[in-house]
């Protein structure tokens, strides 16, 4: 059988081979031509933005953290402070496990449960913080012992840190407050501020008095150092460098050894004082007893110690000189009498008699006078230096609550004084408008003669009372109330002084305010409600004491302090000023629990004034001071 023979076509074949190459070469020439359209859209048409990415690789742009400016009193002396330190920071995203992570880590250096405990309240409350502390103030020896066994830490480093001080601990938390913690509700409002990118870098933020108040002043200005760096990210060198700017002092107007003689004069008792320079406004002493550490709360409070503050029953932590709310008691009848005088409702020279209570006509309840059996005939001046409560019942009814409200609202009761730091109360001066809209009720005869004593709807703060002093003190110029006196540019060295700013003049006439300026100064000499206080004296000064009720009792009753829970016990009050002939100082005093003003508040006040206007402590110790003039009970309603 013969084979068939194939024979090929080449012609073909050929023609096929080259049309096979033709196309093979012109996907390759296609590819070329996208690979290089590429390349010129990369290196020429995006040259500037790669370029940019690839400077950035290796530059990185570094937060250089300000100074935080410091706090003084007005004699120089510091009140917040700065102090370098090192700190054992933890990045969380490069831990996995925290807890094995500390477990370790405590094998080297002392990490307390407190210390743990606070570093997770730290990760909860700064989620978008990069770098954590658990320990802050590292010894030499902590932080040698760190750095030999760094390598089994990745995520771990110690840093150099600036840390704040507060030198003087309780006696000043409630006026400068303290720095802590950034959080994410802070960043929200940075952002919300746009000031967000001068807090680059830092940890710390002001979060009361005034470290608050005063942010912008005290933080600086954040620097930045443009760094190039290796492929591990080491450091190589600094490029350029834009250096941060300090935050500014701040010099306070309060006095220290002012401060620390109140706080002295009040020893373990609560309450508040609040002393002005009534030609001024200025602030030269701001206490509310019981204080605070605030060196406690700078890099997050361990949870013991929030415990221990937050739910003591002494409530350290409330400002009492601003915050707190009281009724006035009698330190509210100065201004009542000046109201008498300037309306027309009272003369010098008229006079009642006092048979111990009031009643309102066609009434049978009896409004009870503090002394029983009464003071006898009373006029405008005796009703304030023995306190006559029977005087000002009758007064009130006759002027009626609005006219209380709006003569008396100009000394600054019922309203916020305005001063420069934040979180004041307003306290309340009530009115027949204001019970209507708060209680949807009318206002009863009855309301006001409890209002007449500084009792019923009645509350200021010591702020406003000493704000209401000083009115008095100056003759009717309202100053506003603040604790800068002078602001130090960081820069320069320059110092700027803080103008005091006159609000308002009451205009009163002169004759009416000596009538009741001259009885505040005979209730602090013998027959007076504070003449005990005012014993051997070297200067004359004058005042108004005052019981402030915090629970009511029954119609019949005596208040017998003895008988009831020291927490329910009167509040005692005193306003004064000194010297009387040219004033240099106007305050408020509250004791907390401790009954009359006469007894408590005014030698304390009396301390206050000696160091202030002699230098020195009085000679007589407060317990020579608290007996009152006369064993009294001031009246409940």
């Amino acid at each position: 059988m013969k084979h068939k023979v194939e024979l090929r076509n080449h012609p073909i074949e050929l023609h096929k081979f080259h049309l096979r190459l033709a196309v093979s070469a012109g996907f390759v020439l296609l590819f070329f031509i996208v690979l290089y359209a590429r390349f010129y859209y990369l290196q020429v048409s995006q040259q500037e933005h790669y370029h940019t990415l690839a400077e950035a690789n290796r530059i990185s742009i570094l937060p250089l953290v300000p100074n935080r400016g410091l706090i003084y009193d007005r004699n120089g002396k510091a009140l917040a402070q700065n102090y370098s330190a090192y700190t054992l920071e933890i990045v969380p995203s490069k831990v996995p496990d925290i807890d094995a992570t500390l477990d370790e880590l405590a094998t080297i250096i002392e990490i307390t449960p407190n210390d743990r405990q606070r570093f997770k309240k730290l990760m909860k409350e700064s989620k978008r913080f990069k770098s954590l502390p658990i320990r802050n103030r590292l010894t030499d020896v902590e932080i040698a012992s760190f750095a030999t066994n760094r390598y089994r830490f990745p995520g771990i480093e110690i840093k150099a840190r600036v840390f704040r001080q507060y030198p003087e601990k309780e006696m000043v938390s409630h006026v400068v407050g303290y720095i802590s913690r950034i959080n994410d509700q802070d960043l929200e409002q940075l952002e919300l501020n746009g000031e967000l990118n001068n807090y680059r870098g830092s940890h710390h933020i002001g979060k009361i008095g005034i470290e608050q108040s005063y942010e912008k002043q005290l933080h600086g200005i954040t620097g930045f150092e443009e760094v190039e760096t290796d492929a591990a990210g080491r450091s190589i060198r600094v490029l350029s460098r834009t250096p941060p700017v300090s935050g500014n002092n701040l010099i306070l107007s309060l006095d220290l050894g002012l401060q620390e003689a109140a706080e002295k004069a009040f020893g373990d008792r609560r309450g508040a004082l609040v002393a002005l320079d009534p030609n001024n406004g200025e602030v030269l002493a701001f206490v509310s007893k019981p204080g605070y550490d605030n060196n406690l709360f700078i890099g997050g409070i361990d949870q013991e110690n929030w415990n221990l503050l937050n739910n003591s029953i002494d409530r350290p932590l409330n400002n009492r000189a601003l915050r707190g709310v009281y009724p006035p008691g009698s330190t509210f009848k100065p201004f009542m009498a000046l109201a008498a005088l300037e309306l027309g409702k009272r003369t010098a020279e008229y006079s009642m008699s006092d048979p111990g209570y009031f009643s309102l006509p066609g009434v049978d309840r009896r409004y009870r006078d503090w002394k029983p059996g009464g003071h006898g005939r009373v006029n405008l001046h005796k009703s304030l230096v023995v306190s006559c409560d029977t005087y000002y019942y009758s007064l009130a009814n006759d002027l009626g609550i609005d006219n209380i409200h709006s003569f008396i609202s100009q000394f600054g009761l019922g309203r916020k004084t305005g001063i420069d730091i934040e979180g004041e109360v307003s306290g309340l001066l009530p009115s027949s408008a204001w019970k209507m809209k708060q209680y949807k009720q009318k206002w009863y005869a009855g309301d006001t003669i409890s209002v007449a004593i500084g009792q019923g709807y009645n509350l200021a703060t010591p702020l406003q009372l000493a704000f209401a002093t000083m009115v008095i003190a100056n003759n009717g110029k309202a100053y506003l109330p603040r604790l800068i006196k002078q602001i130090q540019n960081s820069q320069t060295g320059d110092i700027e002084d803080i103008p005091a700013k006159l609000l308002y003049s009451v205009n009163l006439k002169p004759q009416n305010l000596e009538i009741v300026k001259s009885a505040l100064v005979d209730v602090t000499r013998p027959g007076g409600t504070a003449a005990k206080a005012g014993i051997n004296t070297a200067y004359t000064f004058a005042g108004k004491t005052g019981t402030s009720q915090v629970i009511g009792i029954k119609q019949g009753e005596r208040y017998n302090e003895k008988s009831i829970n020291e927490r329910h016990r009167d509040h005692a009050m005193f306003i004064a000023y000194a010297p009387a002939e040219n004033p240099k100082i106007a305050l408020a005093v509250l004791v907390e629990n401790t009954g009359t003003g006469g007894s408590t508040a005014a030698p304390i006040a009396r301390q206050v004034f000696d160091y202030f206007l002699l230098g020195q402590l009085p000679e007589a110790t407060i317990a020579q001071f608290t007996e009152s003039v006369e064993d009294h009970a001031h009246e409940h309603l």
